[in-house]
């Protein structure tokens, strides 16, 4: 699949997570309870702009230490993977410890190589850490958690599909957050969303117009929604 323009790409970017859900219900190209993180995870920084990026998968694991008793070896293979994949990035853990989110692999060190291989943010079920400098870097973070501490976390694997709160992330799939969460983007209609986005904004803003205006009237609501239906 060829990828968006860096035109496209802020178009999508621009979008909040509302609307682009919204606008993308119109196409049909999943079920409405499809598509997006539940309420496990959420944005630790509401107030920065929407993200989005290409998912880089990576599984961690780090709530219990080696059974040889010898730390684990830092991986830094997985950076080039992460290298690899098209910009804008977005790093998405897995954390499949046996108490997820007690550890933290992403604090400032590795936020700030992320943000070096071309990071927007990072999406996991686990912890974070570090907050202050993540937020004055604006890099997103989308936790279940924080955590004071890395423990003995460790790179289990990538590039193989994750789950997220809910959600099945592919490699190389086109990910939004914002302050209302995460949603994944299908990629074959994502050049045409912003048009249906447009539509959409147009027709919520004469509908609250009418509901403000002083010749409101419940025949006239009606009329309206019924002219085309709400989605």
């Amino acid at each position: 699949m060829s990828l968006l323009t860096d035109a496209q790409l802020e178009a999508l970017r621009r979008l909040d997570a509302c609307t682009l859900a919204n606008a993308i219900e119109t196409f049909q190209e999943r079920l409405r309870n499809e598509g997006f993180v539940d309420h496990t995870v959420r944005s630790l920084f509401p107030e920065l702009p929407a993200m989005l990026g290409y998912a880089a998968t990576v599984r961690i694991r780090g709530s219990s230490p080696p059974v040889a008793g010898r730390p684990y070896a830092d991986r830094t293979d997985w950076w080039d993977y992460v290298d690899s994949l098209p910009k804008p990035r977005v790093i998405v853990l897995q954390d499949i410890a046996t108490r997820p989110g007690l550890a933290s692999l992403v604090g400032e060190v590795h936020m700030t190589i992320l943000r070096t291989l071309g990071c927007v943010g990072v999406v996991t079920n686990g912890a974070v850490r570090d907050i202050p400098a993540a937020r004055a870097a604006g890099f997103h973070y989308f936790a279940g958690c924080v955590s004071v501490s890395h423990g003995y976390v460790h790179i289990v694997d990538f590039g193989n599909p994750v789950e997220i709160g809910g959600l099945t992330i592919e490699s190389g799939t086109l990910l939004h957050g914002d302050l209302h969460g995460v949603q994944s983007v299908p990629q074959q209609i994502a050049a045409q969303i912003p048009q249906a986005a447009a539509r959409i904004t147009a027709r919520e803003q004469a509908l609250i117009a009418l509901c403000r205006s002083a010749g409101f009237s419940l025949e006239k609501l009606r009329a309206a929604v019924t002219s085309e239906p709400l989605g």
